[in-house]
């Protein structure tokens, strides 16, 4: 099974946050993990905004 690039970024938004509550990150780790968080974040904003552009609203008139 090939892997998309949004399960790789949620697969390392995970492993960064195990490990912060485990050991705690580096400052490299915490810009890796922002720019990730952001990235979904960005996505998920993209995807639900695209779900509500094509909806299609029906009144009662419109369905005769």
């Amino acid at each position: 099974m090939i892997e998309s690039e949004h399960d790789i970024t949620v697969k390392r938004i995970n492993e960064l946050a195990r490990k912060a509550k485990a050991e705690g990150l580096t400052e490299e780790e915490m810009d890796e993990r922002n720019t990730l968080r952001k990235k979904y974040i960005d996505s998920f904003k993209s995807s639900l905004r695209s779900q509500l552009d094509n909806i299609k609203f029906v009144d009662e008139d419109e369905k005769k």
